[in-house]
C-alpha cells in the first residue's frame, strides 16, 4: 500500500500590526511560539512556528506587522529594521498568508498586499477576528469588495483566537505546498531557543502591563540562561532578564512603587516560562537604561535584532 502523499513548505504571514497574525501562528502550531498582546507591533523579530499535521508540515514565517514609514516610531532604526524583516520573509517561501482584519482594510493592508504581488507568490487571504464582528451579515460583501480587482489563492474567514476555521485554511495552505518530506520533527514548534523565547516572555508582560508609549522604549536582553537538575521536574532554569529602557524616568515606572510593577511582570513572565519549558523556572529582573537604543542599528543588533 502506497504512504499517503505528506507536503511540506513555508509560508510568509504578512499584514499590518495588529491583525492577529502571532495569535493565528500559535493557534496552527498548537503552542504558544510568538508573544502577543492588544497592541500594535507586540512582533519585533522574524520567528519560525513549526506546524504538522496528519497531511503534512508548515514552517510559518512570523513577521512584524508592515506599516508606514510615517509616525512618532515608524522613523526610527528599529521600525525600520522590523519592515526590512516583515519584506525579507517573502524570500524562499511557498506560500504567503495575507492576514486582515474582517471588516477593515485601509491604507496599511494594501501596503502588505502591494509586497505580496511584487513577490509573485500565492497568497491566501485570512480575514481574521470574525468573532468580532457584531453583523455577521457584513463580512460577505466585506469580502467580495476586498478582493476585487486582486488575485488570492484561497479566502478564510477564521477567528484565531477562538480556533475556529482552522482546518479548511491547513487544507487550502498544505494544498499550495510541495510533495516533500517534513523539514521538522513533530515534536518540534519553532527555531528560537528558549533563552530568546524567555526573553520574548518577559517583553509580552511589558507590552500588556505598562502605558501607551512606554513598552515601545523598553527591550529584554537574557543574560544567563542555565539549566540545572531538579528532583521535582528532573531540570530547572535559572534565567536572569534584563529590561532595557532609554531614560531614567522609565526606569522608575518599570520598577514601579517599592519594586511591585516588575515582581509582578516577573511573576507572570516566570509563569509563562515554566508552562512553555514543562520546567521549573527561577527568573530574576533588572532595569537599566540605554538612552537612544531604538534608534540606533549597532545598539539594536547588539540587542538581538535582526532584519
Amino acid at each position: 500500500m502506497n504512504e499517503p502523499t505528506q507536503r511540506s513548505g513555508a509560508i510568509a504571514v504578512i499584514g499590518r500590526p495588529n491583525v492577529g497574525k502571532s495569535t493565528l501562528v500559535n493557534a496552527l502550531v498548537g503552542a504558544k511560539v510568538s508573544i502577543t498582546s492588544n497592541r500594535p507591533q507586540t512582533t519585533r523579530h522574524r520567528l519560525l512556528g513549526i506546524a504538522s499535521f496528519p497531511g503534512g508540515q508548515l514552517q510559518l514565517v512570523d513577521t512584524p506587522g508592515i506599516h508606514g514609514e510615517q509616525g512618532k516610531r515608524s522613523g526610527k532604526a528599529m521600525n525600520r529594521m522590523m519592515n526590512r524583516a516583515a519584506r525579507g520573509a517573502l524570500e524562499g517561501v511557498d506560500a504567503a498568508l495575507l492576514v486582515i482584519e474582517a471588516g477593515r482594510w485601509d491604507d496599511e493592508d494594501t501596503l502588505a498586499f502591494d509586497a505580496l504581488r511584487g513577490a509573485g507568490l500565492p497568497v491566501v487571504l485570512v480575514v481574521n477576528q470574525v468573532d468580532r464582528l457584531k453583523d455577521k451579515a457584513v463580512l460577505l460583501p466585506f469580502i467580495a469588495r476586498v478582493t476585487e480587482g486582486r488575485e488570492f489563492a484561497a479566502v478564510h474567514p477564521v477567528s484565531a483566537l477562538k480556533r475556529s476555521g482552522l482546518e479548511p485554511l491547513v487544507a487550502s495552505l498544505l494544498g499550495l505546498m510541495p510533495v516533500a518530506a517534513p523539514m521538522y520533527g513533530e515534536d518540534e514548534i519553532t527555531d528560537k531557543s528558549q533563552r530568546f523565547l524567555a526573553g520574548e516572555l518577559v517583553r509580552e508582560q511589558l507590552m500588556r502591563r505598562l502605558g501607551e508609549e512606554l513598552p515601545y522604549a523598553t527591550t529584554v536582553e537574557v543574560e544567563k540562561f542555565e539549566e540545572e537538575p531538579s528532583p521535582k521536574t528532573g531540570v530547572m532554569y535559572r534565567i536572569d532578564a534584563v529590561i532595557w529602557v532609554e531614560r531614567e524616568g522609565q526606569k522608575a515606572i518599570v520598577i514601579g512603587k517599592g519594586g511591585e510593577r516588575l515582581r509582578e511582570i516577573g511573576k507572570h513572565a516566570r509563569q509563562q516560562m515554566e508552562h512553555l519549558f514543562d520546567a521549573k523556572v527561577f527568573l530574576q529582573t533588572w532595569v537599566r537604561v540605554r538612552e537612544g537604543w531604538s534608534d540606533d542599528e549597532v545598539a539594536l543588533r547588539a540587542l538581538g535584532y535582526r532584519d
